[in-house]
């Protein structure tokens, strides 16, 4: 990317990969630096999924946008590139009609227009335009650069947080930063000024706690269906999403050293098989007794 901003050129291009990874403040960083504050209003046309494009609107306002010559320089007196650049954010979210209709559009005008789509999904985006576009995949952020991230906006921000709410706060968010910052700001607001500890983040990101994942494991181990059932009800009750706990047990009975693979594997099948069921709108409760009944079998062969 640096070397295409130096010789004021760009291809197309495809960023991909998951949400709050950078890859629309990226193009934006870019364009801002190849056109400087004054000209980017004027050549870059920004559409997201909020936007309509349909295949009447690329057709026409993108079209019309891409036909435009483009000239004049930069009041810093700095090489302006001879294009525009058209993003179109959250691209697989467009239908093949339009992005078809896009084919003929990013070739005829590649002397003066390029073009940028985002998406979360490749496979999504038609063949023909990822063949005409460099490809960029975006990874989910390394714990580093998001602790490091969130340490620097807690210090600008003048909000107190422990070392160890932080790496939670990581954990929490997936790779994804601007979930992890909207976690900080709504625990900024719930401690109001005091400091936020793990377990005001626990709260936040409605993340099951360890000692609860302990207690169902335990459960599991004794071999007491009644004990199950109450300690299953009382994770209901308590308001926790049977995904989450679905997602979380999974880490632990993947990492858990005291399973054979065998066990690991027949209670990872069932795992995905209760996530489809909630995904289609299941019971949770029925759902979690009948995974923890699994765990229950297969944790009891050991003794």
């Amino acid at each position: 990317m640096k070397k295409s901003l130096e010789g004021a050129d760009l291809p197309n291009l495809l960023f991909y990969g998951p949400p709050g990874t950078g890859k629309t403040s990226t193009i934006l960083a870019a364009a801002r630096e190849l056109y400087g504050p004054e000209l980017f209003r004027q050549r870059v046309l920004e559409l997201n999924a909020s936007d309509e494009r349909g295949i009447q609107v690329i057709r026409e306002k993108v079209k019309a946008f891409a036909q435009l010559t483009v000239s004049g320089n930069r009041s810093d007196g700095k090489v302006c590139p001879p294009f525009k650049i058209v993003i179109l954010d959250e691209a697989d979210s467009m239908t093949s009609a339009a992005q078809a209709a896009l084919r003929r559009t990013m070739e005829k005008e590649s002397k003066t227009t390029r073009f940028c789509l985002i998406c979360n999904y490749i496979s999504r985006i038609i063949e023909p335009l990822t063949s005409r576009c460099s490809k960029f995949r975006f990874k989910p952020l390394s714990d580093k650069i998001q602790e490091q991230r969130l340490l620097d906006i807690s210090e600008k921000e003048n909000v107190k947080i422990s070392s160890e709410a932080i790496s939670y706060l990581v954990q929490a968010s997936e790779g994804d930063l601007r979930k992890a910052i909207t976690f900080l700001q709504s625990a900024t607001r719930l401690t109001g000024g005091k400091e936020i500890t793990e377990k005001v983040v626990t709260e936040i990101a409605g993340v099951v706690p360890k000692e609860a994942i302990h207690g169902l494991l335990a459960a599991c181990r004794s071999g007491s269906f009644e004990k199950l059932e109450t300690v299953t009800k009382n994770l209901i009750n308590e308001g926790y999403a049977a995904s989450q706990l679905v997602n979380q047990l999974h880490d632990v009975i993947v990492e858990s050293e005291d399973l054979s693979d065998k066990q690991k594997s027949t209670i990872a099948e069932k795992l995905a098989d209760v996530d489809k069921c909630l995904a289609d709108g299941a019971d949770e409760y029925l759902q979690l007794i009948s995974l923890c009944a699994i765990m229950m079998q297969q944790l009891t062969q050991n003794s």
